[in-house]
């Protein structure tokens, strides 16, 4: 379907409008849909609690930690926190 396709069907004689509209539609089926995963790894520096993210990241699924309640040199996932921490941070 074509733009202006859209136009006549909507009866909207704004096509930059259905054009931002279509944007956030395709964004929205791409936050919903993983079409285009891709990994992405961060080394830990000590005493450094923020990382600088990709700005086209929409989404994170997984975060892993090597040795993260082990000793065997196995990555395992953090878990999610679902409450503000109890413990106050400096940062």
């Amino acid at each position: 379907m074509k733009v202006q396709e859209l136009v006549e069907r909507t009866g909207i004689s704004q096509t930059g409008r259905i054009i931002a509209w279509i944007k956030d539609g395709l964004r929205e089926m791409n936050m919903y849909y993983e079409t285009h995963i891709t990994n992405e790894n961060l080394n830990i520096v000590k005493d450094q609690r923020n990382y600088a993210i990709p700005n086209e990241m929409v989404k994170v699924l997984d975060i892993r930690v090597k040795n993260h309640l082990n000793s065997n040199d196995e990555y395992r996932s953090i878990p999610r926190l679902l409450y503000p921490p109890r413990i106050k941070d400096n940062d």
